[in-house]
């Protein structure tokens, strides 16, 4: 990868990841048909859209839009094991609904996947009579799910991740009776449930929540729809990222200022270290000027953030402090961890904290490991174009959730070779 000074242009936000799954989830339960217009096919999200046909979802793909016709919530049973690859989303939403396809159905995924946390919502789910439980009574994949999902109350801790109390949302409307569901101890990723929230809406499920940490959900059937998928702000961090860091000025549609994703912090993040950011409607305009200022962060309802902020950290002036990501060890990799090592690898002074790291400026090139990370790979990518001289191993794993990196990041004037990182 070789050093870039400048980049410049106007490109498309690539597809919400996050909205996307939700869209395929929710609009496959739905009664009626939906046309899902501008979805992201990733690895991750196609691990979805495979899932939802498994269990009777007739879905059909074209490049712009996808059409569900949904099942009303008539599922099927499974013909095979479903093998949901690196997806944690998937393997997280779909527990919850496989509980109302008949007979069992039984989930896992590749070496990743399979170390993935789930007894805390396989315990939420027992109380609301559904029998899912681990093959190898360890809390992790191979997961196994039988018919049955009764509803009534039960609590969840919300301290791991936000993807237990969004999947017991999803599938709630079609329990036998109405479900109550209480957080207990300090939740997570909170912008992640009022994401489930607004889209359960869109479809016409409304949630009540007589307290904060609180959710009644009633028997209801979600409503077939027209529904745009947003931009992701996520995967847009590492372009706003990389604006920030060089001599940038690019502009990304399809992002919204008023969206309910928690990564629009990355905004308010790269501004503090030294950026100038314009928003309209629907756009969002960076510039930066080569030079960035350390910065103190809370990345608790952003984690998804850890290796992008980590990334600049690494080439700014002065010392970061990254904390509030305790969370972010439970995800495709212990991502607190597995960022140090890597940024260490480069020259990068640091500490690595239970709950995030403290990061002095000061790459430098050399060789990195992806760790099979689609969000390291991106991450370390930035810091390689202000260095230069740094190769990625196993880089391809960005397509995991977003396919058209490399080919964006080109066409902005990046100096980015795939096949020698």
């Amino acid at each position: 990868m070789e050093k870039t000074d400048k980049i410049k242009g106007v490109v498309k936000a690539p597809p919400s990841k996050s909205y996307t799954h939700r869209a395929l989830f929710i609009s496959s339960l739905a009664q009626g048909d939906s046309y899902l217009k501008d979805p992201l096919y990733s690895a991750d999200t196609m691990a979805s859209l495979e899932a939802c046909q498994s269990l009777g979802c007739d879905i059909k793909v074209q490049d712009e839009y996808c059409l569900v016709k949904g099942t009303g919530g008539e599922l099927k049973t499974p013909e095979n094991v479903l093998d949901l690859k690196n997806s944690g989303t998937t393997l997280r939403f779909l527990t919850t609904m496989a509980s109302l396809a008949p007979g069992c159905s039984i989930l896992t995924g590749d070496k990743s996947l399979r170390g993935r946390p789930m007894q805390v919502l396989l315990d939420s789910l027992y109380n609301l009579g559904v029998h899912a439980y681990s093959t190898r009574k360890n809390g992790l994949p191979p997961i196994v799910v039988k018919n049955g999902f009764k509803g009534g109350k039960t609590s969840i801790n919300g301290k791991v991740s936000s993807q237990y109390l969004s999947s017991l949302l999803i599938s709630a409307p079609y329990a036998e009776k109405a479900v109550e569901i209480q957080i207990i101890d300090n939740p997570v990723s909170q912008p992640y449930v009022e994401m489930t929230l607004d889209i359960m809406q869109q479809f016409e499920v409304k949630v009540i929540r007589p307290k904060p940490r609180s959710f009644h959900i009633e028997n209801k059937i979600y409503k077939g729809k027209n529904y745009t998928i947003e931009g992701d702000y996520s995967s847009a961090s590492y372009l706003i990222a990389a604006a920030a860091a060089l001599e940038g000025d690019i502009t990304l549609k399809n992002l919204f200022p008023d969206s309910k994703q928690g990564d629009k912090m990355i905004l308010d993040i790269v501004q503090k270290m030294g950026a100038k950011i314009k928003q309209k409607h629907d756009q969002i305009s960076i510039q930066g000027e080569g030079y960035l200022k350390g910065i103190d962060v809370n990345l608790n309802n952003s984690p998804d953030l850890l290796p992008t902020v980590s990334a600049l950290a690494a080439i700014a002036e002065g010392t970061s402090h990254i904390k509030g990501v305790e969370h972010a060890r439970y995800k495709e990799t212990d991502r607190v961890h597995t960022m140090a090592q890597e940024l260490s690898k480069l020259g990068v002074k640091l500490t690595e904290k239970p709950d995030g790291l403290i990061i002095q400026g000061g790459a430098k090139g050399g060789r990195v490991e992806s760790h099979g990370d689609h969000r390291l790979v991106m991450a370390l990518t930035i810091v390689g174009l202000v260095t230069g001289g740094i190769q990625i191993e196993n880089a391809n794993v960005h397509q995991v959730s977003f396919p058209q990196f490399i080919p964006i990041m080109q066409k902005l004037g990046c100096k980015i070779n795939p096949y020698s990182s």
